[in-house]
């Protein structure tokens, strides 16, 4: 039994302890309910993904009786067009053409199954990948947040500053977003809004919010602390800078970053690939958290990340509500995505 095969089972007999629990009014512990709940939001925040690609790779199927070479070419437009890359789509179909041949796979549903299981193998390969964040009890952690604008930076701050906050933990955002217009008073508001510490005025240089917000940090003993940026890319000798002595502060005074999240929109595809290039080259990115993931067709944006940045995919956003931004889940995201495959 393949990969795709197994994790198919757990999440089917999942759905069942759902049915039980609406049907026969069954009792489970919090933590099985918010299992069912992620997994719902990945097969509803992935439909469009999945509407798009599995129905196209059901056709081949049907299409084509014998697997060829016109099928491998169908099968790469469709996983182009799914935004999975170009060359990690040439380099897959290499490896898949090598299974097909010395495992002499005809049959065409055991194909599928091993399409997914190759997919899988992208994101995973030899590694092992944690959406965990790097948190330490005990001590202040940092968590700096850069991205591009209109990526959905602060309302991620925001989300996790609230999941954090329901997990126990005491936690301040930081506004070192100084140069957007507003940017400030929208984090205060998502603040005020979550019931979380907000630290943040009019000054014009960043490090020196976040030297008085960590400050006020050590002193009140916060968990974690969520430091909003300037999206800015066009200049990346001025943005390096301005990185280089925030860190320099960060480090100073708690030792350094616990993490450094990058926030791509999802919808905007290859051209997030390429921010995750560009903030590569001037900051170590610690990992990346995907917002609108349920607003494209696109999803294979997530194996194209791994295969050509190597960062993890932290957080994913699949949904509007506070509640909607979850830790990145792989055999949950698998199953979202090729369900009715």
């Amino acid at each position: 039994m393949g990969f795709f095969s197994k994790i198919k089972n757990i999440f089917s007999k999942q759905e069942e302890v759902k049915k039980d629990i609406e049907i026969k009014n069954i009792e489970v512990t919090e933590e099985e309910k918010n299992e069912i709940e992620e997994t719902e939001l990945y097969v509803d925040g992935l439909s469009k993904s999945r509407d798009s690609f599995v129905s196209k790779l059901s056709l081949l199927g049907i299409k084509y009786t014998k697997i060829s070479d016109e099928f491998y070419d169908e099968l790469e437009e469709i996983l182009i067009t799914a935004d999975i890359g170009v060359n990690t789509v040439m380099d897959f179909v290499d490896r898949l053409k090598d299974r097909v041949k010395k495992e002499n796979i005809t049959d065409f549903e055991y194909l599928k199954e091993v399409i997914v299981d190759e997919l899988f193998m992208i994101y995973v390969g030899s590694d092992i990948l944690s959406s965990k964040l790097n948190i330490k009890d005990g001590e202040i952690n940092v968590m700096l947040f850069v991205g591009v604008n209109g990526v959905g930076k602060t309302t991620s701050i925001a989300k996790i500053a609230n999941k954090l906050k329901n997990d126990g933990k005491k936690v301040m955002v930081v506004a070192g977003d100084t140069f957007r217009a507003g940017a400030v008073n929208q984090l205060k508001e998502w603040a005020d809004r979550l019931n979380v510490t907000f630290y943040g005025d009019d000054r014009t240089d960043p490090s020196a919010v976040i030297y008085d917000g960590l400050l006020k940090a050590k002193e009140e003993k916060f968990d974690v602390v969520l430091v909003d940026t300037a999206g800015r890319l066009q200049n990346k000798v001025n943005l390096m800078k301005e990185l280089e002595k925030m860190n320099k502060v960060i480090n100073d005074l708690v030792g350094g970053c616990a993490e450094t999240l990058l926030v791509i929109d999802a919808t905007t595809g290859q051209n997030g690939i390429s921010q995750a290039k560009s903030f590569k080259e001037i900051t170590n990115i610690t990992g990346i958290v995907l917002t609108k993931l349920d607003g494209t067709a696109k999803g294979g944006i997530v194996l194209a990340i791994k295969e050509l940045v190597d960062i993890p995919v932290k957080f994913v956003g699949l949904g509007e509500r506070e509640t909607d931004l979850i830790p990145f889940d792989i055999e949950k995201y698998i199953y979202g995505l090729f369900k009715e495959l």
